[in-house]
């Protein structure tokens, strides 16, 4: 199952396991159940020192294996074969229970084990999801570090008939104790805050506790990241407040057009952005979404981020690459069948609806690759585009004219989602030019119809554009002094990674040079600390 390559990869991690782990699987005699028998067999081979394997497992989910480190009450259980995305889920898995410690904050891991109650999580993932994994390395942690979360995932495609039955038609799904937590990516703060309801307070308090910034940036980012990086290059205090570290790189599947990277997708791009971030000690505060800007009182003076969690971050200046999101379509159904058959993702929800007939709406560069890739798993695609043609590039286009179950509608104008109480069956149009009203039988919906700048908190405070954009100068300087902008937030043309980047960087040189234009006089922290030895000494 797993070539020479991937066995020796496997073997130099499982080098790392110190301490003893207990595999017991259950087994059907499927297809799959010979495959994971194969896997299991393979990672037994590789460090059968510290992992036993067992076959008689009676789990009612075939086949299943449970998880957990010799001699403790731990509950995690994979349903299904964890390879593609997941493979690298199942490592660490492996590798906690083992004993190797997890990139995670001490107080996460603090904040887990503190959790009390009954919390049974199941997890319905899909082998080419590219944001299950976050979801489920957040509840296998969880489960390997307090006994009283108990772990399952799910992987669909092997267990459709759960999927059919619970409806489920987006991933990553989660539920508790049989009824539904959450879908999407969420990070293992996240979860552990949703359970933890006072763990919102007492992060305000700290936030509110830290010290001014000399350069505060309100998103995480390409833009972010590059202000964040060229900001602490100049050797002051940086800090960034993010809803999402990554921004929607963490959405993007695959990456080919960033200068100097031949090819690599967006989880991989988000982790690398914080990678180097972090490398530079700038403090990041992650999950936290900002509710208010407040302009300083006097030249010079300080600015204040209020933030949904009710913390309040000060700084001399701020720069904001909050971003955009998936625009929606504003149609009726949409939000009633969101996550029943609507979907903004066709990299997650796609192979959900393998065989089945979907739309897409949009015809852009996003809708029509959504489009081709949904096509090869798909029975039909029919695509919906409001202008008179498709805006995608001609490569595109051409590619996707050549798919044989593919249906192309432009001039029309999406007017319902329509579904049958419980899911999505159909999407109704109007053709532009005749007035006439269509409607097509469908089981999926996937919107792909641009960005709408992440602005709202910001109506009243500074200047936007008519489409909600932050109005700025070629400095990235805002209509208020000592704020500053960049990235997809903006009015610059081209919403692009590589040029939400370099907006990041002019914006991080721009404030710097603002800082030392302004009162008082800008000190970097080392500086500072060299000023206070000389004045001991004397």
């Amino acid at each position: 199952m797993l070539d020479d390559t991937l066995k020796s990869q496997l073997a130099a991690y499982l080098e790392r396991v110190a301490l003893p782990i207990e595999i017991v699987a259950s087994l059907g005699a499927d297809s799959n159940s010979v495959e994971m028998r194969d896997l299991l067999q393979t990672i037994q081979s590789l460090r059968s020192d510290k992992i036993s394997v067992a076959y008689d497992g009676q789990d009612a989910r075939k086949p299943s294996f449970s998880l957990k480190r010799a001699g403790t009450d731990t509950s995690l259980r994979f349903a299904g074969l964890p390879l593609g995305h997941e493979f690298t889920s199942l490592v660490l898995a492996l590798l906690w229970s083992g004993g190797h410690p997890p990139k995670v904050e001490p107080d996460v891991i603090e904040a887990i084990k503190g959790l009390d109650g009954d919390f049974n999580f199941e997890v319905y993932m899909s082998l080419s999801c590219h944001n299950c994994p976050d979801v489920v390395q957040a509840l296998s942690l969880m489960a390997i570090f307090n006994p009283k979360v108990k772990t399952t995932v799910i992987e669909g495609g092997a267990f459709q008939d759960e999927v059919t039955s619970r409806e489920i038609m987006a991933v990553p799904s989660i539920y508790l104790n049989g009824a539904l937590f959450g879908n999407g990516r969420m990070l293992v703060e996240e979860i552990v805050a949703k359970l933890d309801t006072g763990a919102a307070h007492r992060d305000a308090e700290k936030l509110t506790a830290k010290a001014p910034y000399e350069v505060l940036i309100v998103g995480g980012g390409p833009a972010g990241a590059a202000a964040a990086v060229y900001a602490a290059r100049k050797g002051i205090r940086t800090g960034v407040a993010a809803e999402r570290f990554g921004g929607q790189t963490n959405d993007t599947m695959a990456i080919e057009n960033y200068i100097s990277v031949l090819e690599t997708d967006g989880p991989k791009f988000a982790t690398a952005l914080e990678a180097q971030v972090r490398h530079y000690d700038v403090e990041i505060m992650n999950l936290q979404r900002a509710d208010k800007l407040i302009p300083a009182s006097e030249p010079g003076g300080l600015i204040e981020i209020q933030l949904a969690n009710g913390g309040m971050l000060k700084s001399r200046s701020v720069i904001l690459s909050t971003g955009a999101r998936w625009r929606n379509v504003g149609v009726p159904g949409e939000d009633q069948y969101r996550n029943k058959g609507v979907a903004y993702c066709p990299h997650c929800d796609g192979p959900l609806f393998k065989g089945k007939d979907v739309s897409v709406i949009g015809g852009g560069n996003s809708g029509v690759e959504a489009a081709i890739d949904l096509a090869g798993l798909v029975k039909h695609v029919t695509l919906v585009e409001f202008a008179g043609q498709l805006k995608a590039d001609a490569v595109l286009v051409r590619k996707l004219k050549s798919l044989p179950n593919v249906t192309i509608h432009t001039n029309a104008q999406t007017t319902e989602i329509t579904g049958d109480g419980h899911k999505v069956n159909g999407l109704s149009y109007k053709d532009r030019a005749t007035s006439e009203v269509h409607h097509v039988a469908l089981e999926g919906v996937f919107v792909q119809i641009g960005l709408v700048p992440n602005t709202e908190w910001l109506k009243g405070t500074l200047e936007l554009s008519k489409h909600g954009e932050i109005v700025v100068d070629a400095r990235g300087q805002t209509s208020l002094p000592g704020v500053f902008a960049a990235g997809d937030v903006t009015t610059v043309p081209f919403k692009q990674i590589v040029i939400a980047a370099g907006d990041g960087a002019k914006a991080a040189l721009s404030a710097f040079d603002y800082l030392i234009r302004s009162t008082p006089v800008l000190v970097p922290p080392l500086a500072t600390e060299a000023v206070q030895e000389v004045a001991v000494a004397a």
